[in-house]
């Protein structure tokens, strides 16, 4: 283990104090059932996730407390008037969001903006060229973050606020790789008119949730707006896509299109939650799967970026399996694996084989339609 770069893990422990409203799991109450349950978004996800990195990195994981987002950095991305009504609605104690999924609590906007910071600091680190891997461990997760509103229990969306910074002080030119199971459509909506950030959002077909906060539909068609035509790459994607389909997208279209565009920067919008045991995904990823996805992560940076990327996380919600499966994109990133007790390099949640003709059909419709702005 000695071969092993240093982790470095960019959090804050108020990211812990955002507490959405339980409920009938991720929807409001109902007197149709006797018991509520936690929120998706618990705490627990980020307690597990610290737990096994201590566990298996030990003394070569550092994590290192970060400060909030300033005002400056989130009105980069976010109106004044949106982050106004925010910073209020919590102040008064939140609750959800016009009745969606969407809700928060008191602390809601300090742990949203320490999330922000912590994608910030991360950001920072590569760009400096710091040693280690640089790893935001954000709560709330951000991509369903839209410029004006919160959507998909996202409030501010880290993964844009990283994107910016990195323009607005050494970059070009940026990419976004997006793996978390459902559409990042407020980063889509960020940057859909600017060629300076190519977004790829690799994405169960799930279409728009909302009219008013999610109304983006992740298709095809969705591929970006005057000089960003083109800039915009959705991968829509069928349930049951597992580790063998990921490479094959990463291969197909994902390092073909990063390797054209040839960035300063790759931001990694990391969601667990095509996971195969995600309440909120269908699709069937394992620790083995997301342990290529960290290693391609790493080596499409050293061939396109000069080795600089960030790995930021989103979503992901079955609170077990999350942390072996966010293992496997740190043990990909390191390029080692650790032998757990009891598991080895296995993952104890694998058990369903996936089905691979509807994703190659998929693969083919997504090279069709972007081979007219990329090299697929």
């Amino acid at each position: 283990m000695e071969d092993i770069p240093p982790l470095r893990v960019y959090w804050h422990r108020e990211t812990i104090l955002h507490e959405p409203p339980d409920g009938a799991f991720k929807l409001p109450s109902t007197d149709l059932l006797a018991v509520d349950e936690p929120h998706p978004d618990q705490p627990a996800r980020v307690k597990n996730i610290r737990r096994i990195i201590e566990e298996t990195f030990v003394d070569r994981a550092h994590f290192i407390p970060v400060e909030p987002a300033s005002r400056s950095r989130l009105e980069a991305v976010h109106t004044a008037e949106y982050l106004d009504w925010l910073e209020s609605f919590c102040a008064d104690g939140g609750g959800r969001i016009d009745g969606t999924t969407t809700g928060a609590n008191d602390m809601t906007f300090v742990a949203a903006r320490r999330a922000a910071g912590a994608a910030l600091e991360a950001t920072a680190h590569t760009l400096e060229d710091r040693r280690g891997i640089p790893y935001a461990l954000c709560r709330p997760s951000g991509h369903h973050a839209q410029s004006d509103r919160a959507d998909g229990f996202c409030f501010l969306n880290n993964a844009a606020v990283a994107a910016q910074y990195a323009l607005e002080t050494s970059c070009e030119r940026v990419a976004i790789v997006d793996w978390d199971v459902h559409h990042g459509n407020g980063t889509q909506e960020n940057f859909e008119e600017r060629d300076d950030v190519l977004y790829i959002s690799i994405h169960n077909d799930h279409g728009a949730w909302d009219p008013t906060y999610h109304p983006q539909t992740g298709g095809f068609e969705e591929d970006g707006v005057s000089k960003g035509k083109g800039f915009n790459v959705n991968i829509p994607i069928p349930s049951g896509t597992g580790d063998h389909g990921y490479e094959l997208i990463f291969e197909n279209l994902v390092e073909p299109i990063i390797e054209s565009y040839n960035p300063d920067l790759i931001v990694y919008s990391a969601g667990q939650d095509p996971g195969i045991s995600d309440p909120l995904g269908r699709n069937v990823v394992s620790r083995t799967g997301f342990r290529t996805l960290g290693e391609r992560a790493r080596t499409l940076a050293d061939r396109t970026a000069g080795g600089r990327y960030v790995l930021v996380q989103e979503g992901g919600y079955q609170i077990s399996h999350l942390a072996f499966a966010t293992l496997g994109v740190l043990e990909g990133a390191i390029g080692s694996t650790f032998d757990l007790e009891a598991y080895g390099g296995d993952d104890p949640f694998a058990w369903l084989d996936e089905e691979i003709e509807p994703l190659e059909k998929a693969i083919e419709q997504a090279r069709q339609y972007h081979a007219e702005y990329w090299p697929v």
